[in-house]
């Protein structure tokens, strides 16, 4: 009797002459690389659009920006590359140390105003029981407001003869103040301006990280008697840490940036409220009408504040 032998796994394939041996692991790497690179080609479909605006509209206007800063251009004779030299003007310009010193002043007053003012009131709105929506909506509808809208309104607020302040100042007997006219008062009209203007969109996140907060933690605090300012320091702060420190970045950022509120209130030419901002826009439009220089001038604000952030950014997270 003939015995039949089993064919083993390796056994050879009818027809073809070749074994059929399991997949290594080698085919599913590959196997997973292709998955990997069609998933991410499929994400990068989604995000053709938004890529191409950011290109077209963020990315094409920097690196133009940094090129145009090494050119002598009008916008209406040839440009003519001129090196360092507008760098070289903006630094010489008498002007340039003025336009800083009085762009870190307002920065550090609005901060003084406009980071711990919209803390308060999301405090203070937080601990309403009725009425909560409406006074959300009061407080941010300047936010809502063209800022140029804001701006005219102070105007008439501030002005010298027919001005709503000095009517309540001669009103009380009190002395009137010629308010952006004033080299003292001109700053700090400025600030008042820009916080009453922007503070309702960092009161709005200020409210939704309180009401973030377990209720735990107050009623734990209660309970060991901490007063208010007590849960407010040890509890509300430290769960709002992130968002503190995330809004006043971007304040700083945003305040560096000051140019409708100086523009209008007390014009491009008062070197008391002369700003960086209105120094680009004398460059580009006014005195020099050189938006080479105007482009340096703006490459540098750039690398400061991209030097700040990251600075920033760096010592938060070794805080943390």
């Amino acid at each position: 009797m003939t015995v039949i032998a089993p064919q083993s796994s390796a056994a050879v394939t009818r027809g073809t002459g070749r074994a059929d041996a399991p997949e290594g692991p080698g085919s599913a790497r590959a196997a997973r690389l292709r998955r990997r690179i069609g998933d991410n080609l499929q994400a990068y479909a989604f995000l053709a659009a938004g890529l191409l605006c950011f290109a077209l509209f963020s990315w094409y206007p920097l690196v133009k920006g940094i090129i145009l800063s090494f050119q002598q251009d009008n916008f209406v004779t040839d440009p003519i590359w001129v090196g360092m030299d507008n760098y070289t003007a903006v630094l010489e310009d008498p002007l340039f140390a003025t336009a800083w010193l009085n762009t870190l002043e307002f920065t550090g007053l609005a901060l003084l105003f406009g980071f711990a003012v919209p803390f308060v009131l999301a405090l203070v709105i937080n601990e309403f029981r009725h009425a909560k929506g409406f006074f959300r909506f009061a407080v941010y509808l300047p936010v809502m407001l063209p800022p140029i809208v804001s701006v005219l309104l102070w105007q008439y607020f501030y002005d010298p003869g027919t001005g709503l302040f000095n009517a309540i100042l001669s009103g009380v007997g009190l002395p009137t103040s010629d308010w952006t006219q004033s080299p003292k008062m001109a700053m700090i009209s400025l600030v008042l301006v820009s916080t009453w203007a922007n503070m309702g969109g960092a009161t709005i996140m200020y409210l939704a990280g309180l009401a973030g907060i377990p209720g735990e933690l107050y009623e734990a605090a209660e309970l060991d008697g901490a007063s208010v300012w007590q849960r407010i320091r040890h509890v509300t702060i430290p769960q709002m840490r992130f968002i503190m420190l995330v809004l006043l970045l971007l304040q700083i950022v945003a305040t560096m940036q000051v140019f409708i509120e100086p523009y209008q209130l007390t014009g491009a030419t008062n070197p008391e409220t002369i700003t960086v901002m209105i120094l680009i826009y004398r460059y580009a439009f006014t005195v020099n009408n050189d938006f080479g220089m105007a482009a340096a001038m703006s490459v540098l604000l750039f690398i400061v504040l991209g030097a700040f952030s990251a600075l920033y950014l760096r010592l938060t997270r070794k805080a943390d």
